[in-house]
């Protein structure tokens, strides 16, 4: 199946039906009366977060989403039925903008979250609904609403634990395929990894997901290379995995284009808690090691670790590093949830 987190969808919700103008013609009724009935409403527009979707691929191929129109009235006060609403079934974590792709209208990152898009027109009332003590023969009825109809974008941000930063070829694949059944390209030439790739990964016991995300160079924020379209998928991360290549031969100059285009790209990625990973070890001596990482603690870099994703060396330290940060924001966002709980309670 192939990845697809943005795209355009076209959306019209259902017209009401028009009310009915009728009149009861019964044999042995002196005074029949109006009988026209209400139009049927029209049928909504719902966006929901479903589970089983990573991908918007779907609404490539289906742009058009259009609910039924309501019934009109018909004599003997009968209400036309309404129109079928429909449901776009979205991948957890897709935001929802407007038609300039400027504001957010709903963001749905929980399982089972709904928004209304577009809501149906009221169906129009029959000639029934009119009729008063001065008026006992109207000929009158109104027509049905007409529906709303917009023009939205789709964007999904997969939800993920840790997010993979780094340069290409800098072994974020080959780590996700240590430490998950993910199964991630891998190969010795840049830019192997061309979507994102979700893994979940276990240590002591704790299940968390990580997202691994195409590598940025230099000026990724002005479109080079791959740009840094990808980064929204580790916007909702708890911490970042920041591995660098040991072997490089510029190792400082590469952690700092990625901290830069960190801060280029904002949405705060760069204020996010963050792990330091030199990795490939297996290819450096003890001396080497020691060394490149004290470069790395004194040009800024904080909570440095040695790994090794090719032979495993070092991974479970890095994954242990990774868990607290999870662990931290899962229990700020459940004491949020309790709080909410707390102040909707009246005695």
């Amino acid at each position: 199946m192939k990845f697809l987190d943005l795209c355009k969808v076209h959306i019209r919700s259902g017209s009401g039906g028009n009310g009915s103008i009728s009149f009861r013609r019964e044999k042995f009724i002196e005074y029949g009366g109006p009988d026209g009935g209400d139009g049927g409403r029209g049928g909504d527009v719902w966006a929901e977060a479903v589970d089983g979707l990573n991908t918007l691929i779907d609404f490539r191929y289906q742009q058009h989403w259009f609910a039924k129109n309501g019934q009109g009235g018909a004599g003997n006060g009968r209400t036309g039925s309404s129109g079928d609403a429909i449901t776009l079934r979205v991948p957890v974590g897709t935001e929802i903008l407007d038609e300039e792709g400027e504001e957010v209208i709903a963001d749905l990152s929980t399982l089972g979250e709904r928004v209304l898009l577009a809501k149906g027109g009221n169906g129009g009332w029959g000639n029934l609904h009119f009729k008063t003590s001065v008026n006992q023969a109207p000929r009158r009825a109104n027509p049905g609403q007409e529906g709303v109809e917009r023009t939205l974008w789709l964007r999904l941000k997969l939800i993920a634990d840790v997010g993979l930063v780094g340069l290409p070829n800098a072994g974020k694949s080959t780590f996700l395929a240590a430490t998950s059944n993910a199964r991630p390209k891998i190969a010795d030439y840049p830019f192997t990894t061309l979507h994102p790739n979700l893994g979940v990964v276990e240590v002591d016991g704790r299940e968390f997901v990580v997202a691994d995300i195409p590598g940025l160079i230099e000026g990724a924020h002005e479109g080079r290379g791959l740009g840094d379209v990808f980064l929204g998928h580790v916007e909702r991360s708890a911490v970042l995995l920041h591995l660098i290549d040991g072997t490089s031969g510029t190792l400082i100059e590469d952690w700092r284009t990625i901290c830069n285009e960190l801060e280029a790209y904002g949405e705060g990625l760069a204020d996010k808690p963050r792990v330091t990973v030199l990795n490939k070890i297996d290819a450096l001596d003890e001396e080497e090691r020691a060394f490149l990482r004290d470069e790395l603690h004194e040009a800024g870099a904080e909570d440095v670790r040695l790994m090794s994703g090719a032979t495993g060396e070092g991974v479970i330290d890095v994954l242990r590093a990774l868990r607290p940060h999870v662990q931290r924001r899962d229990r700020a966002e459940a004491a949020v949830a309790d709080d909410d709980e707390g102040g909707s309670w009246q005695p």
